[in-house]
Protein backbone atom coordinates (compact mmCIF):
# COMPACT_ATOMS: atom_id res chain seq x y z
CA UNK A 1 0.00 0.00 0.00
CA UNK A 2 1.40 3.37 -0.98
CA UNK A 3 1.69 6.06 1.65
CA UNK A 4 0.81 9.62 0.67
CA UNK A 5 3.70 11.99 1.32
CA UNK A 6 4.14 15.72 1.10
CA UNK A 7 7.39 17.41 0.24
CA UNK A 8 7.41 20.83 1.81
CA UNK A 9 8.92 23.90 0.29
CA UNK A 10 9.10 26.69 -0.09
CA UNK A 11 6.82 27.34 2.88
CA UNK A 12 5.22 30.74 3.33
CA UNK A 13 5.85 32.53 6.62
CA UNK A 14 4.88 36.10 7.43
CA UNK A 15 4.81 38.20 10.59
CA UNK A 16 3.63 41.71 11.39
CA UNK A 17 1.48 43.84 13.64
CA UNK A 18 -1.41 43.39 11.20
CA UNK A 19 -2.34 41.20 8.22
CA UNK A 20 -0.68 40.35 5.83
CA UNK A 21 2.58 41.07 7.67
CA UNK A 22 6.02 40.88 6.10
CA UNK A 23 6.91 37.69 4.24
CA UNK A 24 10.08 35.96 5.43
CA UNK A 25 9.75 33.00 3.07
CA UNK A 26 13.29 33.52 1.75
CA UNK A 27 14.73 33.30 5.29
CA UNK A 28 12.59 30.65 7.04
CA UNK A 29 14.33 27.31 7.66
CA UNK A 30 11.50 25.62 9.53
CA UNK A 31 8.05 26.47 10.78
CA UNK A 32 5.51 24.56 12.83
CA UNK A 33 1.96 25.39 13.81
CA UNK A 34 0.55 23.43 16.75
CA UNK A 35 -3.18 23.60 17.48
CA UNK A 36 -4.37 22.26 20.83
CA UNK A 37 -7.35 22.37 23.17
CA UNK A 38 -6.93 22.10 26.90
CA UNK A 39 -8.63 19.10 28.47
CA UNK A 40 -11.41 20.02 30.90
CA UNK A 41 -12.83 17.46 33.31
CA UNK A 42 -16.61 17.11 33.03
CA UNK A 43 -16.84 13.97 35.16
CA UNK A 44 -19.82 13.48 37.42
CA UNK A 45 -20.42 11.13 40.35
CA UNK A 46 -22.14 8.60 38.08
CA UNK A 47 -19.18 8.21 35.69
CA UNK A 48 -16.91 5.18 35.93
CA UNK A 49 -13.90 7.18 34.79
CA UNK A 50 -12.80 10.67 33.89
CA UNK A 51 -14.82 12.32 31.13
CA UNK A 52 -12.92 15.04 29.29
CA UNK A 53 -14.13 17.80 26.99
CA UNK A 54 -12.10 20.25 24.92
CA UNK A 55 -11.66 23.73 26.35
CA UNK A 56 -10.30 26.82 24.64
CA UNK A 57 -8.21 26.42 21.51
CA UNK A 58 -4.56 27.31 21.86
CA UNK A 59 -2.02 27.79 19.10
CA UNK A 60 1.75 27.92 19.07
CA UNK A 61 3.80 28.92 16.03
CA UNK A 62 7.52 28.23 16.10
CA UNK A 63 9.83 29.34 13.30
CA UNK A 64 13.57 29.23 12.76
CA UNK A 65 14.96 31.77 10.33
CA UNK A 66 18.29 32.78 8.90
CA UNK A 67 18.84 36.13 10.51
CA UNK A 68 19.67 39.44 8.89
CA UNK A 69 20.12 42.68 10.81
CA UNK A 70 16.87 44.01 9.34
CA UNK A 71 14.81 40.92 10.25
CA UNK A 72 16.23 40.63 13.79
CA UNK A 73 15.51 44.33 14.39
CA UNK A 74 11.95 43.86 13.09
CA UNK A 75 11.37 40.81 15.33
CA UNK A 76 12.90 42.51 18.36
CA UNK A 77 10.46 45.40 17.89
CA UNK A 78 7.57 42.91 18.13
CA UNK A 79 8.66 41.48 21.51
CA UNK A 80 5.93 42.00 24.08
CA UNK A 81 3.26 42.65 21.46
CA UNK A 82 0.35 40.74 20.01
CA UNK A 83 0.84 40.35 16.29
CA UNK A 84 -0.27 38.58 13.13
CA UNK A 85 1.44 35.38 11.95
CA UNK A 86 0.67 33.35 8.84
CA UNK A 87 2.14 30.08 7.62
CA UNK A 88 1.32 27.59 4.91
CA UNK A 89 3.07 24.56 3.47
CA UNK A 90 3.74 26.14 0.10
CA UNK A 91 3.87 29.61 -1.44
CA UNK A 92 1.29 28.38 -3.96
CA UNK A 93 -2.35 29.48 -3.85
CA UNK A 94 -4.36 28.91 -0.68
CA UNK A 95 -6.56 25.84 -1.06
CA UNK A 96 -7.84 22.81 0.86
CA UNK A 97 -4.47 21.16 0.05
CA UNK A 98 -2.48 24.30 1.00
CA UNK A 99 -4.22 25.69 4.07
CA UNK A 100 -2.97 29.03 5.38
CA UNK A 101 -2.87 29.12 9.17
CA UNK A 102 -3.46 32.72 10.23
CA UNK A 103 -3.09 33.76 13.85
CA UNK A 104 -4.28 37.16 15.01
CA UNK A 105 -3.18 38.32 18.44
CA UNK A 106 -0.24 35.92 18.72
CA UNK A 107 2.11 36.94 21.53
CA UNK A 108 5.89 37.11 21.01
CA UNK A 109 7.58 36.89 24.40
CA UNK A 110 11.24 37.03 23.38
CA UNK A 111 13.74 37.19 20.53
CA UNK A 112 17.45 36.34 20.55
CA UNK A 113 18.99 39.49 19.11
CA UNK A 114 22.42 37.79 18.94
CA UNK A 115 22.74 34.04 18.45
CA UNK A 116 25.87 33.26 16.47
CA UNK A 117 29.07 31.25 16.43
CA UNK A 118 32.24 31.79 14.44
CA UNK A 119 31.88 30.39 10.94
CA UNK A 120 28.12 29.85 11.14
CA UNK A 121 25.12 31.70 9.82
CA UNK A 122 23.13 33.47 12.50
CA UNK A 123 19.70 31.97 13.12
CA UNK A 124 16.79 33.27 15.15
CA UNK A 125 14.03 31.15 16.63
CA UNK A 126 10.67 32.73 17.32
CA UNK A 127 7.79 31.28 19.31
CA UNK A 128 4.36 32.90 19.12
CA UNK A 129 1.68 31.74 21.56
CA UNK A 130 -2.04 32.27 21.86
CA UNK A 131 -4.28 34.30 19.64
CA UNK A 132 -7.13 33.45 17.35
CA UNK A 133 -6.44 30.79 14.71
CA UNK A 134 -8.11 30.82 11.30
CA UNK A 135 -7.53 27.95 8.87
CA UNK A 136 -8.03 29.67 5.49
CA UNK A 137 -8.77 27.45 2.46
CA UNK A 138 -10.18 30.18 0.22
CA UNK A 139 -7.91 31.32 -2.64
Amino acid sequence: MAVATTILGPALFSVGLTSPGTAYTDQVISVSVVKSREALDQSSMGDGGRQMVGGLTNVEVTATLLASNASVNAFAALVGTRCYVAARRSTGAISTDNVEYQVTGAYLESCDVVNASVGELQEVELTFTGGTLVEDTTP
